[in-house]
Formats: C-alpha cells, structure tokens, sequence
C-alpha cells in the first residue's frame, strides 16, 4: 500500500540577524530586512516524508504560502526529489496570524485531496509558536502526532510514530489520514540531488519568465516559454485567493483575531557581558551559573 503526503514548508526570514529595522509600526515583520531561509523543522518535516515514500511508495506535493519568492525553497523540495510543488501567493494572504494562515493552507490542503499524512515542522522560528500544524488538523477534522521525531511504521490504516519530550519518549498508534508535526532532532535533510537540479533548472513561475528570456532568448516569447515548461512539467503552480474555496474575510489581517499590540526593543548593553575565564574552575562556574538561573535543565 502506497501513502501521498503533503508538506508544509515556509520561507522564514534568518532571524539570527536580527535589526532594528526588523518591525515595523504596525507589529509586522519586515521581511525584507532579513535574509530568507527555508525555515529549519519544515527540513525535517520534509526529510521524514522522503523517508516515508522510500518505504511505502506515494506521492510527496510541498506546499508553501508567502510571497512570489517564497518559490526558492519550492524549488529547493525538488532538488530533493518531490513530486509536486505549489505556492500559495496573494496579497490577500499578507499579514496572517497563525488562525488566517491555518484557515489559508487547510483550504489548498482540501483542494489537492487524496491525502494520508499532512507533513510539517513543529514550528517556524520567525513566530515560534507552535500553533499552525495543530490548527490545520483541527480545522480539518484530522488526528495529529505533535513532536514526532521518527515514524516507526505505516500499516494499511495506522501509523505509528514516536515521539520525543524534553524528558524522554513515547510510541504512538494514530488513525490516518492524520498530521504530523516533526522536531528538529527528528533527521538532517539529505542533499540535493545533482541530477535533480539539471532536471529542474527551469523550474519557475511567471513572474520569472522575463528573467529566463534573458537567459535563454531562443524561446522569444514568455507564451513560447510558457508551453515549453508547461510541457515538461517545470512550470511551477501557483494559487492564489481566487483558486481556492475560501471566505475572504478569514484570509490575511481581515482573518486574524490576533495582532501585535506594542513591540518592545531589547538593547544588550556592554555591561550586560560577562567574561568567562578558559579553564576547567570557569567553566564549571558557568553550567552552575546557567542551571541555577534554568537557563539549561
């Protein structure tokens, strides 16, 4: 028995880099302050559901909701050998808490249909909340594994999976279709296939197409380039609010009942600095420092 996944990834935006230039008036991130990556649990996410086709067959699509950029980690999911990528991208998506988002992405789950595991990171590390995987499964009337770091076995209608907890594990047995939220200590994403990035070089959305043409003039026309990755299935699908069979008035900011009420800057002062001799004594004295204060457990 073959099992189809569905993964949810996201572009977040690296906030190990994080400026004053971050938020803006309003309590939203400003995305383009920041470097994008592919947020790093959706990685295991991903890798768990490679892991899962290996064994059992299927179909793997990724799915993503963000801006027309967004398609770099989409294209990133077939170099590692996904079957099927879509971007979900609209201005009417913008401004989304985690309820809009959820509402947004359960929608396009709908759409694509013929699912038996729902794929994604625990959380993402622009939000840090936990909240999205566990909204879809609700609002899909779907089961759901949480912290999930390896799926044990998949047997025609079960699956069970185990889980891991700060202080230790469990094995669980769920009812499919159902969705899994995956830990960051689950795996590591495998490479890019070298074969699979020749394969999926032209890989692209319209909004790209003029580039291409500049890359590759002999196609003449964006209709021409167009038909030509259509043919090849290079062209990457995207959809917007009017694909989906959604309430407007759920999507984006009009959809989310949460909004950021006052951002408070942190400024880390020189004094607030410590320095910590290198020896054995220093460093024992430093754990000590950081158990007491429950920094580590």
């Amino acid at each position: 028995m073959t099992y189809n996944s569905i993964v949810l990834v996201k572009q977040v935006p690296d906030t190990r880099n994080v400026t004053g230039d971050v938020m803006s008036k309003k309590g939203t991130m400003n995305r383009s302050a920041l470097p994008a990556i592919f947020n790093p649990e959706d990685m295991n996410a991903l890798e768990m559901a490679l892991q899962v086709r290996e064994r059992y067959g299927g179909q793997i699509t990724v799915v993503t909701m963000g801006p027309l950029k967004a398609v770099d980690i989409l294209r990133d999911a077939l170099y590692r050998g996904v079957d099927q990528v879509i971007l979900l991208s609209d201005r009417k998506f913008a401004g989304a808490d985690t309820q809009a988002t959820a509402y947004t992405l359960k929608s396009a789950i709908e759409k694509i249909g013929d699912l038996d595991l729902i794929f994604c990171g625990r959380q993402a590390i622009d939000g840090d909340t936990a909240q999205v995987g566990p909204q879809i499964a609700e609002k899909l009337g779907l089961p759901q594994i949480t912290y999930t770091e390896s799926v044990v076995s998949v047997d025609g209608d079960e699956i069970v999976a185990k889980r891991a907890f700060d202080l230790g594990s469990e094995v669980v047995k769920c009812k499919l279709p159902c969705l899994l939220t995956v830990t960051g200590s689950a795996n590591r994403l495998r490479p890019a296939s070298a074969h699979k990035r020749i394969e999926y070089k032209l890989s692209a959305i319209p909004s790209e197409y003029s580039d291409l043409l500049e890359k590759w003039p002999e196609f003449e026309t964006e209709a021409a380039l167009d038909a030509y990755l259509s043919e090849r299935d290079l062209k990457i699908t995207v959809w917007t609010a009017a694909d989906l069979d959604v309430d407007e008035e759920n999507l984006g900011l009009s959809g989310s009942p949460t909004q950021v009420y006052k951002v408070n800057y942190v400024v880390l002062e020189s004094t607030e600095s410590k320095e910590i001799p290198p020896t054995d004594e220093g460093i024992r004295a430093l754990v000590q420092e950081l158990v007491q204060e429950y920094v580590v457990g």
